[in-house]
């Protein structure tokens, strides 16, 4: 299916909910883009939408769908915002553009599931694996029981090393999944020992459990159940900190393992001249995306210009960060080709189009990428100067997420956002001047975009944001209660406690992942191509 082309003043092509839905069932590439902020967005939405908030939209969408030519259909809240997006992208040189005619409400009027969370694609992925591959697991209180009758372990948590530190089952080792099998005989000292795997929920205990038996380790492996919220619940202690570990690595065992499962699972190698070709003479037809699954010392010592620094474990569980376009291409590069089999042949089980390179990273040809029109530059002032223009009757803004609003923002500053300027009060857009504090300072470029349109005020933005306001001794003060949830559309409510402590919350949020199998059979099926 092909949109019609749009100009920032045309009006853009409507598609019923049933036109969108045929486009995603399809083969061809098509780039479903949520345009609400996250917390709406996570309170709702259809299965194959990616998020691409509009405060942050012309920011991110050259990573989500770097092709101008793909065809982009937006969604909103049936407000109207999806239009204003349609046209903003169109700036941007985009030309296959539409908007899903009366919003997210329409998509659940015509009958079609919508889903909370975020990740809710990888998380539902995650569930069906479980149940196809009878993937086992342990629950808390077994594995403390364990624990403490000092049986013969190991605890593998697979999430990033940020979220290990800040919470993590007690004698656990740090090991991002896509790192597991590579890692394994590192952590693992004998075939007797039983292997644990945990996170925070289940989606990545599961993959990564299920990566090691795909790999076949010689030991028994299972997930802890419901990770550290499962843990949690049974009324056990978590852990914080990170214990120093370096692991001595058995690299030809691994690359053993991992080139058996890519055999198995029938993952793709693609060679250094077919890449360039996808990403040089025929990168107009098609998009590619190209993730660097190397650690940071390695892509700093040799960096492989275009492509993207990811975490392997991390794609798993939250491709639709950094992959905006259905039914597009994926390559996977890293050292020695372990992290990427183990990756792609998840990837490829998801649905996806996955092909890991074949070669050294320094094969890879330098591209030319395409040229993205700039977004303009708001002009910026030191705190000082933004102090002196509100003694003079400005107003100052904050773009900052709500909950840091809440914690602090400089004295007398409203808080708003990019979809809410129309609703800012008139005093404010009749002031002088309008200051915009953000941390980013991309947000405030774009809203003042918006703002152009609804004010004659002078519209600046404070060099360093809040952080400089407070280092030179400015005014900054809370508002626990402000803004009110009601207009906090920004932050997701929904089991948002979980991973503080709400035992509701924590068993709402497992609840909800054990679930999805079923509404995603309710729905037709996901696309998910499983090899069992």
């Amino acid at each position: 299916m092909t949109f019609s082309a749009v100009t920032p003043s045309a009006a853009v092509r409507l598609l019923s909910p049933q036109d969108v839905q045929a486009a995603l069932r399809g083969t061809g590439e098509i780039a479903f883009l949520d345009v609400r902020e996250e917390g709406q967005f996570g309170e709702g939405h259809p299965f194959f939408a990616v998020n691409a908030p509009y405060s942050r939209l012309e920011l991110d969408i050259g990573a989500l769908v770097p092709r101008l030519a793909t065809p982009v259909v937006l969604l909103d809240e049936g407000d109207g915002l999806a239009v204003k997006a349609a046209q903003r992208l169109a700036a941007l040189g985009y030309s296959d553009l539409a908007a899903v005619e009366g919003g997210v409400a329409a998509w659940v009027a015509a009958g079609y599931e919508i889903y909370k969370s975020v990740n809710s694609r990888l998380k539902a992925f995650a569930e069906v694996v479980e149940h196809a591959f009878h993937t086992p697991a342990i629950e808390a209180a077994e594995l403390a029981r364990l624990k403490g009758e000092g049986a013969d372990l190991v605890i593998l948590d697979s999430r990033t090393p940020e979220e290990f530190a800040r919470f993590h089952v007690p004698g656990a080792i740090s090991c991002p999944g896509a790192e597991l099998v590579e890692k394994f005989d590192a952590f693992v000292r004998a075939p007797e020992q039983l292997v644990v795997v945990s996170c925070a929920g289940r989606t990545r205990g599961i993959i990564g459990a299920q990566s090691l038996i795909d790999a076949q380790v010689p030991n028994r492996v299972v997930a802890l159940k419901g990770g550290t919220q499962g843990w949690r619940l049974a009324g056990l202690a978590l852990e914080s900190g990170v214990v120093p570990v370096a692991p001595v690595l058995d690299i030809p065992a691994a690359r053993a393992r991992a080139e058996a499962v890519r055999t198995r699972f029938g993952v793709p190698l693609v060679d250094a001249a077919t890449l360039a070709r996808w990403r040089g003479a025929e990168a107009g037809a098609r998009t590619t995306f190209l993730f660097d699954l190397r650690d940071a010392a390695d892509r700093t010592a040799l960096p492989v210009p275009g492509a993207v620094a990811a975490p392997g474990g991390q794609l798993v569980q939250s491709l639709d960060k950094w992959v905006g376009v259905q039914h597009a291409r994926i390559v996977l590069i890293d050292a020695d080709g372990v992290r990427a089999c183990l990756t792609a042949h998840w990837l490829i089980q998801l649905g996806e189009d996955v092909h890991v390179f074949d070669g050294k990273p320094d094969d890879i040809a330098r591209v030319v990428d395409a040229a993205k029109a700039a977004i303009p530059a708001l002009p910026r002032v030191s705190p000082q100067e933004a102090a002196a223009l509100l003694k003079d009757g400005a107003r100052a803004l904050s773009l900052d997420a709500s909950a840091a609003y809440r914690a602090g923002h400089a004295a007398g500053a409203l808080w708003t956002i990019r979809p809410r300027l129309a609703a800012l009060p008139a005093d404010v857009l009749a002031a002088p001047a309008i200051v915009l504090f953000a941390a980013d300072p991309g947000v405030a470029d774009l809203a003042a975009l918006d703002l152009a349109g609804l004010t004659a005020a002078r519209i600046v933005a404070v060099e360093g944001g809040l952080a400089a306001w407070r280092a030179v001794g400015l005014p900054v003060e809370a508002s626990p209660a402000s803004p009110p949830d009601a207009e906090r559309i920004d932050y997701l409510f929904w089991a948002h406690d979980r991973h503080d402590g709400n035992p509701d919350a924590m068993r709402t949020y497992l609840g909800w992942e054990e679930q999805l199998p079923g509404q995603v059979a309710a729905e037709g099926g996901a696309g998910f191509r499983l090899v069992v």
